[in-house]
C-alpha cells in the first residue's frame, strides 16, 4: 500500500492497471449487478459480490474486517471506502504474494478491477487535499456522530452497536494510519486520543462467556451473586507478585495476568480459565454457604476442595515416582490462598493450551510439576546458581511462549509417529501411539527429559532433535 497510496490519483490508477496483469482478463468498466455468490463459487469475474466478508478466501481473512468498514462507511464517503478496500487489497497482497490459496488469484483480480473502477469517480468526490486528511477527517465525523453519541445514550444504547461502531473505529484507525505514515501526514493529537478510548472500550465489550468480567461488569446481575463476587475478589489479590519490569498494570489484574506475563500462555486462554476457575469455585462455594445474606468472601473450605479434586491424580503421580509434589505452601496464613490459586489457575491454563497433549495426561503432570515449582522459586526469592540472579521460568514470557516453547516440540513428536505408523499399517514395534508416549511419564526416567527439555533425550527422535535451538528446547 505504501507504493500504491504514495503517489497521485493518475499514476495510483496506472499502478493499479499494471497489477491487473495477474488476471488473463482486465473485466469490463461498467459496474455489474451486485449478486449473491457461495462460498464455493472462485472463478469468473466476482464482481462486487466477492468482497462480502463471508465470501473471502480463508487465507485472507485477516482483510474481513477493513473490507466490512468499507461497506459500511461507502454511503457516508466513497474514497474512504476505496482507501479501505486498498488497504485490504495491499494486505492481502503481504498474507498470500503467490496466490496460492484457493480462490485467493481469483479474488484479488476481482478486487483490484473493482479499485480500478472506483478510483477516478471516488478522487473526484474527495474533500480535501489529500487522502490522509481525507480520512482523518471523516473518522472524526464517524466518531463523533457515532461513538459518541451512542456512548451518551448509555442507557438506550444496545451492546451490539456499540460493538460495532468501535469494531469500524479500529478498522478506520488501521487504514488511517498507514495513509497517514505513507503520505508523511502527522495524525491530530485528537484522533489519537479518541482512539485511546476506543481502543480502552473495545477491550470492555469484548466478547464472553458467561462472565463479563471487563472493569465496568460490576453492576450487572451475573456479577453480583455473592459466590461470584467472593471468587472475583480473591483472584485479585496480586500482593507480593513479582511483575515483570516492562509491566504496565491495568485495571481489576489478577493472578492469572500475572501467569499469562510470566509464562507466555495465550490471552484468550487465559481469559477463558479465569471464567472457568471462577466457576468452580462458585459452585462449591455456594453449596457450602447458601444464605443469600453471606459476605463475599471465598472461604478456605471450598477453596481446599476445588483444589484437592484438581490435583487428586498429580498427587497419585507424584506419590507413584516415589517424587514430592510441587504444591508448596507459605507458612504465613494470608499468603495460602494465593497459592492455592495460582497452583490452581497455573494447572487450568496448561490444560486449555495443551491441545492434543491432553491424551497425555502424565505427560501434563510432567510439564505442571516442573512450572508449579518455577512459582514456587520465584514467591520464594530464590536465586540461581548459574546466573545468581531471581528464579525465572525456564520459558519467559514472551508472546505465546509456552504453545511455542513446550506443547510445539511434544507435538511434533507425536506428529512424527502419526507419519511412521503410516496410517496404521506399521507394525506396532515400529512407532509409538498416545499411550506408548505417555508411558514415558510413567517412569522416573522422565525426568531426563530436564527442564528446559533437551533436544537430545531418548523422547525426541532424531526430526526433533534439529529443533535445537528452536522452540525451546536445550542443547544441553
Amino acid at each position: 500500500m505504501r507504493d500504491l497510496i504514495r503517489e497521485e490519483s493518475s499514476s495510483s490508477s496506472s499502478l493499479l492497471s499494471s497489477r491487473a496483469k495477474m488476471s488473463s482478463s482486465s473485466g469490463s468498466d461498467q459496474r455489474q449487478p451486485v449478486r449473491r455468490i457461495r462460498r464455493t463459487q472462485t472463478g469468473g469475474n466476482l464482481g462486487e459480490a466477492a468482497f462480502d466478508s463471508e465470501v473471502v478466501p480463508s487465507s485472507l481473512s485477516e482483510i474481513a474486517p477493513i473490507l466490512r468498514v468499507a461497506n459500511e462507511v461507502e454511503s457516508s464517503n466513497p474514497r474512504v471506502a476505496y482507501l479501505c478496500r486498498f488497504y485490504a487489497y495491499d494486505k492481502a497482497r503481504r498474507l498470500d504474494p503467490t496466490s496460492s490459496g484457493r480462490g485467493v488469484r481469483q479474488f484479488k483480480t476481482a478486487l483490484l478491477q473493482c479499485l480500478e473502477r472506483e478510483n477516478d469517480p471516488t478522487l473526484r468526490g474527495r474533500v480535501k487535499k489529500s487522502d490522509a486528511r481525507e480520512v482523518q477527517s471523516f473518522y472524526q465525523h464517524y466518531y463523533k456522530k457515532y461513538i459518541q453519541a451512542l456512548t451518551n445514550a448509555a442507557g438506550k444504547a444496545d451492546r451490539a452497536q456499540l460493538t460495532k461502531a468501535y469494531q469500524t473505529a479500529n478498522g478506520l484507525f488501521e487504514v488511517l494510519k498507514c495513509v497517514s505514515t505513507v503520505q508523511c501526514i502527522e495524525v491530530d493529537h485528537e484522533i489519537l486520543e479518541a482512539q485511546d478510548k476506543v481502543a480502552e472500550q473495545t477491550e470492555i465489550l469484548a466478547s464472553y462467556n458467561i462472565l463479563p468480567l471487563h472493569p465496568d461488569s460490576a453492576n450487572q446481575t451475573t456479577m453480583q451473586y455473592p459466590e461470584i463476587q467472593a471468587a472475583v475478589y480473591a483472584l485479585r489479590n496480586t500482593r507480593g507478585l513479582p511483575w515483570p519490569n516492562d509491566h504496565k498494570r491495568k485495571k481489576d489484574e489478577d493472578i492469572l495476568d500475572w501467569l499469562q506475563e510470566m509464562f507466555g500462555f495465550q490471552k484468550d486462554n487465559v481469559a477463558n480459565q479465569r471464567e472457568h476457575l471462577i466457576l468452580l469455585l462458585a459452585n462449591v462455594h455456594i453449596r457450602q454457604f447458601p444464605k443469600p445474606d453471606q459476605q463475599p468472601k471465598l472461604d478456605d473450605r471450598a477453596l481446599t476442595e476445588v483444589m484437592e479434586k484438581l490435583f487428586k491424580n498429580y498427587e497419585r503421580w507424584c506419590k507413584y515416582l516415589d517424587r514430592k509434589s510441587s504444591l508448596w505452601l507459605p507458612t504465613i496464613q494470608q499468603e495460602v490462598q494465593q497459592r492455592k490459586l495460582l497452583y490452581m489457575g497455573l494447572y487450568l491454563v496448561i490444560w486449555g493450551e495443551a491441545a492434543n497433549l491432553r491424551f497425555m495426561p502424565e505427560c501434563i503432570f510432567y510439564i505442571y510439576h516442573h512450572m508449579a515449582f518455577e512459582i514456587h522459586g520465584m514467591l520464594a526469592g530464590n536465586v540461581s546458581p548459574p546466573t545468581r540472579e531471581n528464579v525465572q521460568p525456564a520459558y519467559g514470557g514472551e508472546v505465546e511462549a509456552f504453545l511455542k516453547k513446550v506443547v510445539t516440540p511434544i507435538y511434533e513428536v507425536i506428529r512424527w509417529e502419526a507419519e511412521r505408523s503410516k496410517q496404521g499399517k506399521s507394525k506396532h514395534s515400529h512407532w509409538r501411539n498416545y499411550d506408548g508416549l505417555n508411558k514415558y511419564f510413567w517412569s522416573v526416567d522422565c525426568f531426563r527429559l530436564g527442564w528446559p527439555m533437551r533436544a537430545e533425550a531418548d523422547f525426541f527422535p532424531l526430526p526433533v532433535k534439529q529443533l535445537i535451538g528452536k522452540n525451546g528446547l536445550s542443547p544441553v
